[in-house]
């Protein structure tokens, strides 16, 4: 795969997760998800799921098993919101690192080609997930992120490059 497209996601949604259709993810043959958690499913800030979180993943959860898989180091604030949401959950993943996203592949048994990424950062989550050869979805933050202008760079710059 070019270099580019590894920064290109397989869907890009113009809304938070929230909004996203998961019969988008049935009409795609995927068995298994695997979901960022910072501004992606909370703002990196909080660590009470919504009730709007909580109703589209008990959506999510009929077509297959799901995974928290986060950057994030705070285990204690993780688990929690693994707790809420009742997934196995992956702190310190390093991503765009592959590592711990085969590991949670390999929980739930799926390859990566049956299995969606869904998160909010390409440089990130969507580089990650292409890098492995999963469908992987850039949903917008959940809430504007703490570090806006960073992102907005970080944006500016990949497109730039695309």
């Amino acid at each position: 795969m070019p270099w580019r497209d590894l920064l290109r996601p397989c869907l890009t949604h113009p809304g938070p997760v929230t909004d996203l259709n998961v019969r988008i993810l049935q009409a795609q043959a995927l068995r298994g998800t695997v979901l960022d958690v910072d501004d992606t499913l909370v703002p990196g800030h909080e660590q009470v799921i919504s009730p709007a979180v909580l109703a589209w993943m008990a959506q999510l959860k009929t077509l297959g098993p799901v995974w928290l898989v986060s950057n994030n180091m705070l285990v204690p604030r993780i688990a929690d919101i693994a707790r809420q949401v009742d997934c196995p959950y992956i702190c310190g993943a390093g991503k765009p690192s592959r590592r711990k996203l085969r590991q949670a592949l390999q929980g739930m048994n799926l390859p990566p080609g049956q299995t969606a990424l869904i998160g909010d950062r390409r440089l990130t989550d969507i580089l990650a997930g292409n890098r492995l050869g999963m469908y992987t979805i850039l949903v917008e933050p959940i809430a504007p992120p703490r570090w806006q202008k960073l992102r907005h760079l970080e944006d500016w710059l990949i497109n730039a490059l695309l």
